[in-house]
């Protein structure tokens, strides 16, 4: 029973159904659950940055469009100016998308499983979602898409490439034929496009519905500053300036991350080192009894366990914090591990096995104490 003297009214209906997007967020002696980059910025970077900031006037509004970082970013993807935004992580402008192109009476069409804040931010904005669920390899169906999208009802599609958390590139051609099959936005969400060496940038000028989202987040470790950014048209940019918070990306953020980028070639040899470990644990694991490993283009690989929830609970213990993706649809029994250093992802393959073991142990106790006699 309340005790307030006075209740609330409920908040508004589409909020009913929407579970909060949860990273669950513990601490831990390995973080392999958020995709960061397990190497933080240098020491030489850091004071770069902290000699910038020693310019900033903290009592003055941000630049509300992040321009110097906005022309950075335009010359090095040989674009102009209008046709860079810059938000408050990737997060936002996911966001901005689906007030700007979505709504009521309008729909999206999602490929679950992929990043679940896109139905959240369809749910949010009432706007209709249309799932096309991938296939068992977590592959895009592409001829029910194409065919979906020919209805001429869609309003904005999201296709994520490298797929969170499956983590395969979308097949360049079929992108290419989605765009050239609908009037609909086609967002391509390349977050994690450092870590596949490709980019679907060069179709830019020629399909004005195309809009590539990327972070600063993942390959140049600023998940804690919240930069993104999308190039698109300029008459894209210019709907999604009109419905974006004015000051939305802090004086701060802004100086760290032009600092960061100027510097971007100092992040390459951390982001090979990820890309071999990928291949190192992806291939590991595929040894592993009872362990599915799918493919991943990230810095990340989803696997399929037996009992994934306690396999989780107790690579926790052991210090070894992933993600449990099992209670979400078309991912019962998976967890994703991030790529971390080679130390990290040693003592995860190790804590995998021994916990795998010990559910074998427990599954035949009779056939583990035969084999400790003979031994």
């Amino acid at each position: 029973m309340s005790t307030y003297a006075q209740t609330v009214r409920s908040s508004a209906p589409q909020l009913a159904d929407v579970v909060p997007y949860d990273p669950k967020y513990l601490p831990a002696d390995a973080f392999l659950s958020a995709n960061e980059n397990p190497r933080d910025v240098d020491e030489e970077l850091r004071r770069q940055i902290m000699r910038a900031l020693r310019e900033v006037s903290f009592n003055r509004y941000p630049d509300p469009l992040a321009h110097g970082l906005r022309e950075m970013i335009a010359e090095a993807n040989g674009v102009s100016q209008d046709q860079v935004l810059i938000g408050n992580g990737g997060d936002e402008l996911l966001f901005d998308i689906a007030l700007a192109w979505g709504g009521p009476g309008r729909t999206f069409l999602n490929m679950p499983p992929t990043f679940s804040v896109y139905e959240n931010n369809a749910q949010l904005t009432n706007t209709t979602i249309v799932s096309i669920p991938r296939d068992e390899a977590f592959d895009i169906d592409e001829a029910a898409v194409l065919k979906r999208v020919s209805e001429g009802d869609i309003d904005y599609v999201i296709v994520t490439s490298p797929n969170n958390p499956t983590g395969r590139l979308a097949n360049e051609q079929f992108i290419i034929e989605l765009l050239e099959s609908t009037d609909a936005l086609v967002v391509v969400d390349e977050a994690y496009f450092e870590f596949s060496r490709k980019t679907i940038r060069p179709y830019l000028e020629r399909f004005e519905n195309l809009l590539i989202l990327r972070t600063f987040s993942k390959a140049f470790s600023l998940a804690g500053v919240r930069v993104g950014y999308v190039l698109g048209a300029p008459r894209v940019i210019r709907e999604l300036i009109k419905v974006r918070q004015p000051y939305s990306v802090d004086a701060v953020s802004q100086v760290v991350a032009q600092v960061v980028y100027e510097n971007r070639s100092q992040f390459e040899p951390g982001i090979s080192a990820i890309i071999a470990e990928r291949t190192r644990v992806f291939n590991e694991l595929k040894r592993i009894p009872k362990v599915v490993a799918y493919p991943s283009d990230a810095n990340y690989i989803l696997f399929r366990v037996p009992q994934a929830e306690r396999v989780w609970q107790a690579l926790y213990d052991r210090g070894i914090l992933v993600r449990d993706l099992s209670g979400a649809p078309y991912l019962e029994g998976c967890l994703r591990t991030t790529i971390g250093t080679e130390e990290q992802n040693t003592a995860f393959l190790d804590a995998l096995r021994d916990v795998l073991a010990q559910l074998v142990r427990e599954q035949f106790p009779l056939q583990s104490q035969s084999e400790s006699l003979k031994a």
